[in-house]
This record gives structure tokens, sequence and C-alpha cells, in this order.
């Protein structure tokens, strides 16, 4: 199985395209760092606890209009005492230091989902369309050695381009901000309380949750390559899905049932914001409505690698 798994990273890092990628991912985090870092020097001085301030204020003047709506209105009211502590405790904010740049970089997690996606879409499919999937049968290794060496494989390249990701975004943000508030806690309410958390745990966990998010969609976009076992077809589906589904979301959040959707569940960072989509929906019930997803299609994969004939 091993060597399976290494056959298979092989022929992905062999491929300039799988360089392009990486490349692209780099690219993306500089570019986008370097212009929030340019736009954002004012921010950079020692007149942060003024900055505080006048947002406190601007909170505050909006918790005076009529009618507000509950969910901003709790927003506004969490934001004011986030930064009430961070000024009695003289805790410096995120602008201007080089967490601003990190945990924005978080948001770039998408183009991991993308990339993977690409990449995913023609490993499986590409076999069939090459006529090399026949040199694979021969080998000793069952077909469902190869479909999850395959499948793992992916898992793995989607760990490159997240330690591109961070790597990248933490060198460049330390050498723009300076490495000076490299401990700087995480300010949040919880349960109604102040508390501290870590930074670097806390981005860690927003880069998990994303994680699942791309299992998902590869996991999906192997079921598409099994069953159509056309690359275009594959890739063309699966970013199709990812970002109509967004759309989808919109339309039908009114009604219930719709939390039962995949793409309700994928985000999980909705719950390290405490902001979920539906009322009433928590962590353990998404992961059980993302493991009902994955074991169907993973099941379809299965089936549609290991019972159809091999005639390319």
């Amino acid at each position: 199985m091993v060597n399976l798994v290494l056959n298979e990273n092989m022929k992905i890092y062999r491929r300039v395209r799988t360089w392009v990628l990486i490349g692209l991912m780099a690219a993306f985090v500089i570019l986008g760092n370097f212009i929030m870092w340019h736009e954002g020097k004012s921010a950079q001085g020692e007149g942060w606890q003024s900055e505080l301030t006048q947002e406190r204020e601007q909170w505050s003047k909006q918790l005076t209009k009529p009618d507000l709506d509950e969910e901003l209105e709790a927003f506004y009211k969490e934001r004011i005492a986030v930064i009430s502590y961070q000024l009695e405790h003289n805790i410096h904010s995120t602008q201007g230091t080089m967490w601003n740049g990190i945990n924005e970089s978080a948001s770039l997690g998408i183009l991991i989902t993308i990339f993977t996606i690409i990449i995913a879409g023609d490993i499986l499919a590409g076999e069939f369309s090459a006529g090399t999937i026949k040199l694979l049968l021969i080998r000793p290794a069952n077909r469902v050695k190869i479909l999850l060496s395959k499948y793992l494989a992916m898992l793995l390249f989607s760990m490159v381009l997240l330690l591109t990701l961070f790597v990248v975004s933490v060198l460049l943000n330390g050498i723009l901000y300076g490495f000076n508030y490299i401990d700087l806690p995480l300010i949040s309410l919880t349960d109604g309380q102040i508390v501290e958390k870590s930074m670097l745990l806390n981005l860690w966990k927003t880069y998990l949750l994303n994680g699942i998010s791309t299992v998902m969609y590869v996991t999906i976009t192997f079921m598409i390559s099994s069953v159509f076992r056309s690359s275009a077809m594959s890739i063309g589906f699966s970013i199709g899905i990812l970002f109509a589904g967004n759309i989808l979301l919109e339309v039908l959040q009114r009604y219930e049932w719709s939390k039962y959707l995949l793409f309700a569940n994928t985000d999980l960072t909705q719950y390290l914001e405490g902001r979920p989509f539906q009322d009433g929906m928590t962590l353990s019930f998404s992961i059980g409505v993302l493991v009902v997803y994955f074991l169907v299609f993973n099941l379809i994969s299965w089936l549609m690698f290991t019972r159809r004939d091999v005639t390319a």
C-alpha cells in the first residue's frame, strides 16, 4: 500500500502543472498579504488604542438604533466587550501585526480545495483516458487499494498546499510587520465570558475545519471521476458544485430542511465564529451529516471503480 501511495505521489509531482499550482498558491498569498500590508500602513503605529476606542464608540452608536436585528445586536455587544477587555489589559489588536495578515490568509483555503480538485479530477479519470488503467489493474494490488492510494495521495497534496499557505504567510507577514507580537493572544467572548486563546492554535483549528471541506469536495471529485471517467467533467462539475452550493444555500436558508444539505455543513468554521447556518445546528450535527455524505460518495466511487469493466 505504501508503495502505491509513493507511486501516485511520484506521478503527481513529476508534472509541471502540479508545481505551477503550488507556485500559484504561494503567489496568491504573497500578493494578497502585500496589498493588505500596503493598504493598512496607517494601523501599524502605536495608535491602536485610539483606533479601538473609535471602533467601540461606533458599535455603541449602532446599538442605539431602533428595531435593531438581534443578530447584529449580539455582534455589536460582543465587539464592545472584546475591545473593552483589550483596552483595559493593554492587549494590542491584530491590526498592524503579523497576525492580521496570517489570519486573513486563512480565507485562501478555498484555493487549496480548487487546486486539489484540479489534480484529483485527473488522477483517476486520466488513467482511463490515457489507457494506463490496465497497467495498474494487472498488478497484484486490487482495485480498492489502487483507489485508496490515489485518494490518500490527494490528501497529501492538499497538505502540501496547506503548508505552503502557512509557511509563506508566517514568513512574509513576519518580514512585513515584524515578529514582535508573535505571542499575541486571541480575545473572544465565550458563554458570556471573555477568554484569551492561543492565536496559533485557533489558526490551525481554522485550517483543520477548512480541511474537512477539502476532503468532502475531493471525495465528490473522485465519485464523479469514477462514474464518468472524464477529467474535464469531474473537475468542472466539482468546482461548479463548490461555488453553486453557496448560492443555493442563500435561496434555501429559510427552509428548515436545508440544514441537511451538504453545503450547509462543509464550512465548519461557522462554529468557531458562533454563527451556524441555522439556529440549533451544532458541530456534532454537521459532522454527522458529513459522515453520511462521505460514506455515500465513497460507496458510489467504490462500486463504479471495482464493478465496471475496463474497456479502454
